[in-house]
């Protein structure tokens, strides 16, 4: 297919009529970044291919190609000068690699080869259609190699944190790169393509095993929390996306200040971890989920800082006071740099004396920290519950929220569901009915929050335990459905990851990815069972076997 003369992408969830935005991204990404975005990927096949070549690995290598990937996630950095600068960096480590293969290189592919020394070829390339995945002409392969993109980007988003707390694995940056270039060969079969999608869900499971191992290690195992969504008097700083070592060095260096800090969307989960809680200012969590920005952040008051992905073009009532690090970047807001492995966030704490503080929004608690330490902790609980009947099914609604109008559908499906059933949950999906009063069953919540999109790894632990306690041969065969939403490319490697462990019968909404062809499709629905989602009412009574 042609490159579309601005753009093209359709790597989540809300593109423009469900089949790719071609002019702007939905998301705000304007044409110049989608494509310096997928020339960055492009560079980073390049850098792969050569380090196969020379046999050259280092931590500067990985760190890049996963970082890179990274920032290239939806909602992540809308940033063209951050991206062509990281595109410059990515050229002289390819070059660097190049100069140690001695002649034994051979003929190298174009994205292994191609150079540029000024910012407008650099952008000039970008607008080549040969950068981009979408120009694979056989729609199937299309959608193979775009597949574990999306997986490869998720599983790297994972990998990122785990990295930043200390833990590593070669063997997953060596599948990283062994990826990028498989989906750049045009000898790989269709039937290739589809186990490497597979394998993508393998190293996704190692790379959410790692991060979890990542974060307990650190802050302890998740424990049954309830959080504040109120708020105090203080002045304060909201801080937002996933990165539980900026949380930790915020909530240090704000001590003794007067200010409080609170959490928004998906950094909520930081609540129940054990280490989180000998701070006494750390107050609660205000708002929901992340596309709730622009109302949410301007009532604040306070200064926000950007920690991942899940930033949407600020507003102007703002600006002013919103700070990006780590991957994340927007053009014209303040970012706080590494410097020498430490983050300096005195000019947030300071802009933040300065503010009144939050206007608030709500008032109650939420109750969560129901990972899979935690659950496992209760097993006996859970069990003799599902085996006295008081527990007839568990739902697995776990995943990513979204501003369109039809997931209501989620929250609809969650007030309808019988009074006998659980939900399990993780991710920002949980927006959708977390503060809901849904009740209890015997004394266990009807709603079990296991924290992060990345700790969907603690719903597969659960289930594949209780499969072991009901001493059953297949997964399958537990009393849980998995109607879960999705939204960008960590939901994809969740997905995969899901697949890859057996676990059939999964329903995704609000719509199934665009970037699945229908034999592709197919292949998903008649392996796995894969389906969609219609109506609450014909659903639950699919799900219920009514």
């Amino acid at each position: 297919m042609e490159r579309p003369t601005k753009m093209y992408c359709n790597q989540c969830q809300e593109t423009v009529k469900g089949t790719g935005c071609v002019k702007v991204g939905v998301c705000g990404k304007k044409d110049n970044v989608a494509n310096l975005q997928d020339l960055l990927i492009y560079t980073l096949k390049g850098i792969s291919y050569v380090s196969e070549k020379t046999g050259e690995n280092n931590g500067a290598i990985d760190r890049y190609i996963v970082d890179s990937l990274f920032a290239s996630v939806t909602n992540t950095n809308f940033d063209d000068k951050y991206l062509i600068e990281n595109v410059k960096e990515g050229l002289k480590l390819r070059d660097s690699l190049k100069s140690k293969c001695g002649g034994n290189c051979g003929q190298l592919p174009d994205f292994a080869t191609w150079n540029a020394k000024t910012d407008l070829e650099i952008l000039e390339k970008s607008n080549s259609k040969e950068v981009s995945l979408q120009a694979t002409e056989n729609e199937d392969i299309r959608a193979l190699r775009v597949t574990t993109l999306y997986g490869l980007k998720g599983i790297a988003a994972y990998l990122h944190h785990a990295m930043v707390l200390g833990e590593n694995s070669g063997e997953i940056h060596k599948f990283i790169k062994k990826a990028l270039i498989d989906i750049s060969d045009d000898s790989k079969s269709a039937d290739e393509l589809t186990a490497l999608v597979l394998e993508t869900g393998k190293y996704a499971v190692d790379t959410m095993a790692l991060l979890d191992k990542a974060n307990t290690t650190k802050y302890g195992n998740p424990e049954i929390t309830e959080v504040d969504i109120g708020v105090r008097e203080n002045p304060g700083i909201l801080i937002s996306g996933h990165d539980l070592k900026d949380m930790e060095d915020l909530l240090e260096q704000t001590k003794g200040t007067g200010i409080d800090v609170y959490t928004h969307s998906e950094m909520l989960p930081a609540h129940y971890y054990p280490e989180f809680k000998k701070y006494e200012h750390f107050a609660g969590n205000y708002g929901g989920s992340w596309y709730k920005q622009k109302t949410e952040f301007e009532s604040f008051n306070g200064p926000i800082l950007m920690t991942t992905n899940c930033i949407v073009p600020p507003a102007d009532s703002y600006v002013d006071r919103i700070y990006t690090t780590g991957v994340v970047g927007y053009p014209g807001l303040k970012y706080i740099p590494t410097v020498n492995g430490k983050k300096d966030f005195s000019e947030v704490i300071e802009q933040a004396k300065k503010c009144p503080s939050p206007v608030e929004l709500e008032t109650g608690k939420i109750v969560g920290g129901f990972a899979h330490n935690q659950v496992l902790a209760l097993a006996d609980k859970v069990v003799d519950a599902v085996k006295s009947g008081a527990i007839k099914k568990f739902f697995v609604m776990a995943g990513c929220d979204g501003r369109n109008s039809d997931r209501e559908y989620y929250t609809e499906f969650a007030k309808n569901l019988p009074k006998d059933t659980v939900i399990l949950t993780a991710g920002c999906a949980k927006y959708r009915y977390n503060k809901l009063n849904l009740g209890d069953i015997g004394g266990i919540p009807r709603v079990l929050d296991a924290g992060q999109c990345n700790d969907c790894y603690s719903l597969a632990v659960i289930a594949l335990k209780l499969k072991e306690v009901f001493e059953l041969d297949d997964i399958n065969k537990l009393p849980i459905a998995f109607n879960i939403a999705w939204y960008e490319q960590k939901a994809v490697a969740v997905l995969l990851a899901l697949l890859y462990l057996g676990i059939k019968n999964i329903h995704v909404g609000p719509t199934l990815p665009e970037f699945l062809s229908p034999n592709v499709a197919k292949v998903l629905i008649d392996k796995f069972e894969l389906g969609g989602i219609s109506s609450v009412e014909e659903d639950m009574k699919m799900f219920l076997g009514e």
